[in-house]
């Protein structure tokens, strides 16, 4: 099992920044690619960022200049980081944290972002 644990959601007006954090943990052997999605009310899931392992990192156009996505290591866990700036209220949906673990996808239970006008 592998678990992911997104934090860092919330309130945020337009124009100001959040940092998600993802966590994973588990039985992890090999970790190739973590990304972000999102899923606004009455959307699709849409791609927000990634990186592969050893790749470019892919932004979703609506997003370039504005989000940074970053992993790290901590100890046992494999951390996904997602830097939100410069905010739109188009940016509200509920953020899911994903990992391609020995090629199979896990999801977090997602986090929910809010930006008010």
């Amino acid at each position: 099992q592998v678990q992911l644990v997104e934090s860092g959601g919330g309130l945020v007006q337009a124009g100001g920044s959040l940092r998600l954090s993802c966590a994973a943990s588990g039985a992890i052997f090999r970790l190739n690619a973590m990304g972000w999605y999102r899923r606004a009310s009455g959307k699709q899931r849409e791609l927000v960022a990634d990186i592969p392992a050893g790749g470019t990192t892919r932004y979703a156009d609506s997003v370039k200049g504005r989000f940074t996505v970053s992993r790290a290591n901590a100890g046992i866990k494999k951390m996904l980081f997602l830097q939100m700036d410069s905010l739109k209220p188009e940016d509200t949906a509920v953020y899911y944290c994903a990992a391609d673990v020995d090629s199979r996808w896990w999801w977090g239970q997602g986090i929910q972002v809010t930006v008010s006008s």
